[in-house]
């Protein structure tokens, strides 16, 4: 398998993920927020987090079918 190919999409997943997460950190630190207000905030960035992680999922499956660049389809 080719490891060099699963490096990039699992960096900037983990990036990313690790931005949400001190989004969410910051969300629930204001103390002058309300807790529904706090959960609001954090719901969006928990999701785009999720959206994140399933988008690596269908890379690494399109990186293990020999899908290398999807611009071939165009």
């Amino acid at each position: 398998m080719k490891r060099k190919g699963y490096a990039a999409p699992i960096l900037v997943a983990v990036l990313l993920c690790a931005y949400y997460l001190g989004l969410i950190t910051a969300f629930v630190m204001i103390p002058a927020l309300t807790w529904w207000i706090r959960v609001l905030l954090c719901i969006i960035p928990a999701a785009l987090g999720g959206v994140v992680l399933y988008v690596l999922i269908q890379r690494i499956r399109e990186i293990r079918s020999g899908e290398n660049d999807d611009l071939d389809q165009y």
